[in-house]
């Protein structure tokens, strides 16, 4: 297998999504697309899988949700019953409307946080991780599709040529 990649450059979101859409049709294999700001439908352009993460922050803040009312009837109920108010505190039912601000802001608390780690755990984003941009304009105003090249690279240049590209590239990978 090859390790050789194509870097397609180009300067207009318009024109790459037509370029994605003519690749994925012409059965050429997208490793990457960097762009300096989202693109709109570029995931479903690449045919990407929808993502999981709203799954993982319904779990999150059920778990939250289920911490904080363990923290409430632990704390409240079990190891410091107190008289406030002169309402005793006999029972976690008795007291849960008192409670439901703190189970809101515990189920809140767990979703950001964890979704946040989720996130960068996912994205393979630590502390002094080294940028895996491959062009710095990349950031700033244009468009780059990674393609694989599997012993077409002529073909794959005029094709890429073709679709309006501004700068075609052939990169050999680590």
């Amino acid at each position: 297998m090859s390790n050789k990649v194509i870097y397609a450059i180009y300067n207009d979101d318009d024109i790459l999504m037509d370029a994605v859409k003519k690749t994925k049709a012409a059965h050429h294999h997208i490793e990457e697309v960097f762009t300096p700001f989202p693109v709109h439908g570029l995931d479903k352009a690449m045919g990407l899988a929808p993502t999981r993460l709203a799954i993982c922050a319904f779990i999150y803040g059920l778990l939250g949700l289920a911490f904080g009312t363990w923290m409430m009837d632990y704390i409240m109920i079990q190891d410091w019953p107190q008289d406030i108010g002169g309402k005793p505190s006999f029972s976690y039912i008795d007291n849960m409307p008192a409670f439901v601000p703190i189970m809101f802001e515990e189920t809140v608390f767990f979703a950001a946080h964890l979704m946040v780690i989720t996130f960068y755990m996912r994205s393979k984003l630590w502390p002094f991780k080294v940028a895996e941009n491959p062009d710095v304009r990349t950031t700033d105003d244009h468009f780059l599709m990674e393609v694989a090249v599997n012993d077409n690279e002529d073909e794959l240049i005029s094709f890429f040529q073709n679709t309006g590209a501004v700068e075609v590239k052939v990169i050999v990978k680590n």
